[in-house]
């Protein structure tokens, strides 16, 4: 019975002790939380997308890093355009059913819990099937301060022409 006493005791004598010391950090060696909604959705640039894709900012790099990383929706038929990154990308599916192509290969489907590693350089697109919409996590690192360089649009016609193959 005593030692269910005291661990409350010491634990409610120790608390105000380490609650001072977190205050007592700088901004820069704490933890901090992004409540979901406090961030605002982006529409994706019409240069960026074909179709409706919305961005939903997940953080941003903080020095010393440089990865970023942002949830993606692409209605049906919506993808993004050609593209690169100068220290590759890691898609993370969540929900729907999407496709991937690089420049060359084939189509392929992504479906939620699907990881995609894109390697630095690799120009290829992601985006919904033309049936079903998609979201994805895109987890991304910047060199120089860019962490993506977009090319040409992913025509229809090109889009079209992919119906047809199915992995």
């Amino acid at each position: 019975m005593k030692t269910r006493v005291a661990l409350p005791m010491l634990a409610m004598t120790l608390m105000p002790a380490f609650a001072s010391h977190a205050a007592e950090l700088p901004a820069d060696e704490t933890m901090s939380v992004v409540r979901n909604g406090e961030q605002a959705s982006i529409t994706g640039a019409p240069g960026n997308f074909v179709g409706n894709a919305r961005i939903d900012p997940l953080f941003a790099a903080r020095a010393p890093s440089t990865v970023s990383a942002g949830a993606v929706t692409f209605q049906p038929g919506a993808r993004s355009v050609w593209h690169t990154h100068p220290l590759g990308q890691t898609l993370v599916v969540t929900s729907g059913t999407g496709w991937i192509q690089q420049a060359g290969g084939e189509k392929i489907v992504i479906k939620p819990g699907d990881v995609v590693w894109t390697p630095p350089g690799v120009k290829h697109w992601h985006g919904a099937t033309s049936t079903n919409g998609m979201t994805h996590i895109a987890i991304q690192e910047a060199r120089d301060g860019k962490n993506v360089e977009w090319l040409e649009p992913v025509t229809d016609a090109q889009y079209q022409a992919l119906l047809g193959t199915q992995h």
